[in-house]
């Protein structure tokens, strides 16, 4: 898979590229990443990128042609070439696994106030990472790149990234290790029994409750067995009755029921 950033600030990148499962999945000859200056596409004598707002305007604008310019040069007609930006949707686990099935992909980091609109042209989608205000798409593309990485075949052992949260819908169940008890909190007794199937029982448990109690807006995105239900119930009794019919519903709404 080949990676290319679009940045006017390349050595942004420089340790990232080297480091951990990205710098050895690189190695390894897994991913490419190459890391391009927009400004060396500038024909100003000062490699300038950017100018005022025409019509007037806070802050300053990047200009269309060296990105563009930049773009074309390092891009083919089979990139996806994907905006980071507001406009976008939020990026989520399934857009990573989207991705990470792609050959060639480029990612665009906007600076200052935002970019010339009629580059919008020439980009697949504008990506997200959330509602909040960045100084630029830097960060938004190492994110984007780190999620893309670890779900290549190779870059990590493939049993790391099966129980992680979101992959299922559901957060990921609470972890442990030594030492057993450390003032006065311990690790839950069941995760010594030495049996898998309980153990597993466990945790699938312990993952629906931390979903329930911190995220309940991920509940209609799983699949369900009658023992999770079950136990979905167990839960909110134990609280305030049980489950509320608008919660149950957009859990039977999302994924199958599992008899």
């Amino acid at each position: 898979m080949k990676i290319t950033i679009l940045t006017i600030f390349p050595d942004f990148y420089q340790e990232f590229i080297k480091s951990s499962i990205i710098g050895r999945a690189i190695s390894k000859g897994i991913v490419e990443i190459k890391i391009v200056n927009i400004r060396d596409y500038s024909l100003d004598k000062n490699h300038r990128v950017d100018d005022h707002p025409i019509g007037g305007g806070a802050g300053l604008i990047m200009r269309l042609e060296p990105l563009l310019d930049c773009l074309k040069a390092n891009t083919t007609s089979a990139t996806h070439k994907i905006l980071m930006g507001p406009k976008g949707h939020t990026y989520c686990q399934e857009d990573a696994k989207r991705l990470s099935k792609m050959d060639d992909i480029c990612l665009i980091c906007g600076h200052y106030e935002g970019i010339d609109s009629r580059f919008n042209d020439y980009i697949n989608e504008e990506l997200s990472i959330g509602d909040f205000i960045l100084t630029g798409g830097e960060i938004p593309a190492m994110a984007i790149t780190d999620s893309i990485v670890r779900l290549l075949k190779g870059a990590i052992a493939d049993e790391s990234t099966k129980e992680e949260s979101f992959n299922d819908g559901l957060l990921e169940y609470p972890q442990y290790t030594y030492p057993k008890e450390y003032e006065g909190k311990k690790i839950p007794d069941v995760l010594f029994c030495g049996n898998h199937q309980i153990i597993d029982a466990y945790h699938r448990k312990e993952a629906i409750k931390e979903t329930y109690l911190h995220r309940k807006d991920l509940l209609n995105k799983a699949t369900y067995s009658k023992a999770d239900y079950e136990y979905l119930d167990e839960i909110k009794h134990n609280k305030t009755g049980s489950l509320e019919t608008k919660e149950k519903s957009a859990m039977e709404k999302g994924k199958k029921f599992i008899k």
